[in-house]
């Protein structure tokens, strides 16, 4: 029925717009264009929007609150000794209840169920057919409202730019609410977990174990959750990818911007960006079958003690992945730099050399720094990599040769499977994520105030 509903309203719109449109030529013939104020289209767009708005209005209205109207029919029909006594039994007996009402499971039910369920189908089919009847009628209503408005000198196009104002400020507050959304969410987890774990333990412990042990004299039969093994495993695999991708990203962007000709530019370019299109389940297959071998064989024959997997291993695969990342926005960035700036360094005298290192760089360094952070954040995001490549182990280690793991890999460990969200293992990645996510915002808060700081000298 939803469906159904949208396609109604873009006929609507249609129908308002050509009839609106139609009414405003109508206008222009009798009495002559000059005498209009808004043209045609904007008469009859100003007419759409009559129409479909209190329809959108509805149909938001509807999205929130028809599901719990219609889940509180289907529970009210329950009888008394079939009632949930708690949030768990009322989730399984609504499950119970959709069943039914889907019609997935009739005959292993208890007939109180079954009739609940049909009463919730019931109750469902009433909701959706409201939906449609109050939304057409509404759109009659915004349709013969608008109707009435339009007149040769009506101002229309201010009316049908004030909705799309208003539009557009709908769409940048749920962008922005639905950020904030998210990092309450993970804060209000978080502070449950450092109920029942202290913060500061968790910053600053040295021991990561949160799984249940099976005897009591085992580490961890209660959870030791000490993060610092994560942040060290998460940095070092995170330097060593950088240590790749920056200098072979920066250097292939300088040289595509100034040295290589347009058939050259034309080839290196897309060939570069086709990495940011493979799937990270390849690199990590690339990192897992070949490269993690190939580093313990040659460290094996240099007489060094490598493991099956190590964080080098997975770093440098990662450090190929992010290199379009660098190589791309740097560019991009090099080819936004004035030709003005070029041409007043080679009319000094200055090399081509001279003049990249001097004043394109230089110039370019704001966007740079971004295009770096950017790439860190997304190294720092990565999980199928150091899964397949670097292991599980939360080793405090900085060896690179060394299994390590990282903060996405242990959140998804934490999360896959059926949870319970009530315990310290399962908030813990919560936890996790939010100083993730505030280690991303401090590095994006450092490159804006090196772009703010180094914009104007240049602009």
């Amino acid at each position: 029925m939803t469906l159904i509903y949208l396609l109604g309203l873009v006929l609507v719109a249609a129908g308002a717009y050509v009839v609106g449109r139609q009414k405003g030529v109508t206008f222009a013939m009798a009495g002559g264009a000059s005498r209009m104020h808004s043209l045609p289209s904007y008469h009859g767009a100003y007419l759409a929007v009559s129409a479909i708005a209190p329809m959108l209005l509805w149909f938001i209205l509807w999205l929130v609150f028809a599901h719990r109207v219609v889940e509180w029919g289907g529970m009210s029909a329950l009888p008394a000794d079939l009632a949930p006594a708690d949030g768990l039994a009322y989730a399984s007996r609504l499950r119970e209840i959709l069943l039914v009402a889907d019609g997935v499971q009739t005959n292993e039910v208890a007939p109180g169920v079954r009739a609940a369920g049909e009463t919730y189908a019931l109750w469902r089919g009433l909701s959706e057919w409201t939906l449609l009847i109050v939304g057409l009628g509404l759109a009659l209503i915004g349709f013969a409202w608008g109707a009435r408005q339009l007149e040769p000198q009506f101002r229309a196009r201010n009316g049908v730019e004030r909705f799309v104002k208003v539009l557009l400020i709908a769409c940048s507050a749920v962008a922005v609410l639905t950020t904030v959304g998210i990092v309450f969410s993970v804060l209000f987890e978080t502070l449950r977990f450092f109920a029942k774990y202290p913060w500061y333990d968790f910053l600053f412990g040295l021991q990561w174990s949160p799984q249940t042990a099976i005897r009591a004299d085992q580490v961890g039969a209660s959870g030791t959750f000490g993060a610092v093994p994560l942040f060290a495993g998460t940095t070092l695999i995170m330097l060593i990818a950088m240590s790749v991708a920056g200098p072979i990203g920066l250097f292939a962007a300088i040289f595509m911007a100034e040295y290589a000709s347009p058939r050259v530019r034309g080839i290196v370019k897309p060939v570069l960006e086709v990495l940011a299109g493979v799937p990270t389940v390849v690199f990590g297959f690339f990192a897992a079958l070949t490269v993690a071998p190939f580093i313990r064989s040659t460290g094996e024959a240099l007489g060094l003690n490598v493991a099956s997997e190590s964080a080098l291993a997975a770093g440098l695969v990662m450090g190929v992945m992010i290199i379009p990342f660098v190589s791309s926005l740097s560019d991009d960035v090099i080819n936004a730099v004035p030709q003005s700036l070029r041409d007043g360094s080679y009319g000094m005298g200055a090399t081509k050399s001279e003049t990249i290192k001097k004043v394109i760089l230089p110039a370019a360094l704001p966007g740079i720094v971004s295009a770096f952070m950017l790439a860190i954040s997304r190294a720092v995001g990565e999980t199928m990599i150091v899964v397949m490549a670097a292991g599980l182990a939360g080793n405090l280690t900085f060896n690179p040769l060394e299994a390590v793991t990282t903060v996405t890999v242990q959140i998804k460990t934490l999360l896959v499977g059926d949870q319970e969200f009530d315990s310290a293992k399962t908030l813990s990645a919560f936890a996790l994520g939010f100083v993730l996510f505030f280690f991303t915002l401090v590095l994006n808060f450092i490159a804006l105030r090196i772009v703010q700081r180094y914009r104007e000298q240049y602009d």
